[in-house]
């Protein structure tokens, strides 16, 4: 019976050495998706993230693809199916993620302005030929948000007008959601409504733009003269959204991604500036704690939204 025990000890062994490098096997990927928020046309998001699929495709050695979804929610729920590996978040996106399936993803960077700040703000604009000149001056008008589950674009703003003191369905004539930043801005400049909320770097030149930001963008591209629009407010400094992976992802891959990042800032500036959308100096370590105000704030959104 010892010989047998011993036998078969030997056997377990040798099995578990031979499983070894086929759960090694498991671990390899054999694709990496990229998923693009909504919020801008879909031909200039896929141009602007085409340089990210180069790079990962040879740094990595397998096929990468780009996922543009309609709006936030596409990209926030293949996050939480596990259907996507990297996306860059809103950090209001991230905790609609983290609230829902905490170990879905994992924030590993986050973008650094040129003034060293980690932030950016929500800012509204109206139209420079409105007269609405503050947001006292849009009591009765009809008011734009971008996207249920953006930070900049709904949460921050809805937040700080109820901490004002400031109920969304009495202060305003009525609200909307234009389906993304680049849309709310377009309804503001077209009369579709008289001020809408978008993001903006808050740095640098309100002719350009600011230095980053859906502004910043929509100047790039020639959607908008500057002279047109008026900034009627600005929200608090909002943590700027997370570059994620998924959690699952083996070690070595978050790794190459997360370090070709860091050197992309320098080695390819071109595509930093593409990939984020404006001008940043650098890419920043964060985790899940950088965002615990901004998942709380959800969390509180959300429970309020079912008391009622």
């Amino acid at each position: 019976m010892k010989v047998v025990a011993k036998v078969a000890a030997a056997l377990a062994v040798s099995t578990t050495l031979l499983a070894a490098p086929v759960a090694l096997a498991e671990k390899k990927i054999t694709e990496f998706r990229i998923g693009i928020l909504g919020g801008e046309n879909e031909a200039d998001r896929l141009r602007s993230n085409q340089c990210l699929v180069d790079r990962f495709e040879k740094l990595l050695g397998v096929p990468v693809k780009l996922f543009p979804a309609a709006d936030y929610a596409g990209t926030i729920e293949g996050l939480k199916g596990g259907n996507l590996d990297y996306a860059e978040l809103g950090a209001s996106g991230y905790s609609a993620v983290y609230l829902s399936a905490p170990d879905a993803v994992e924030p590993v960077l986050t973008t650094k302005q040129t003034d060293g700040a980690t932030g950016y703000y929500s800012v509204m604009v109206a139209r420079a030929d409105s007269g609405i000149e503050t947001l006292e001056d849009m009591k009765g008008k009809r008011m734009g948000f971008a996207d249920p589950n953006s930070t900049s674009g709904y949460l921050v703003p809805s937040v700080a007008f109820d901490e004002m003191g400031l109920k969304l369905d009495e202060y305003f004539a009525s609200t909307q959601f234009s389906g993304g930043h680049e849309q709310n801005v377009l309804a503001v400049l077209n009369g579709d409504v008289d001020g809408g909320v978008t993001w903006a770097s808050g740095v640098g030149e309100w002719e350009e733009g600011y230095t980053s930001g859906n502004l910043r963008k929509m100047v790039d591209k020639g959607m908008v003269d500057m002279s047109d629009l008026v900034q009627i407010w600005k929200s608090p400094l909002i943590p700027n959204g997370p570059l994620v992976v998924r959690k699952s992802l083996p070690a070595d891959v978050k790794g190459k991604v997360v370090a070709s990042l860091k050197s992309m800032v320098t080695d390819e500036t071109e595509c930093f500036y593409s990939a984020q959308g404006g001008e940043y100096a650098d890419y920043v370590d964060v985790n899940h704690d950088f965002y615990k105000t901004i998942v709380e704030a959800r969390r509180r959104k959300i429970e309020a939204k079912k008391a009622n």
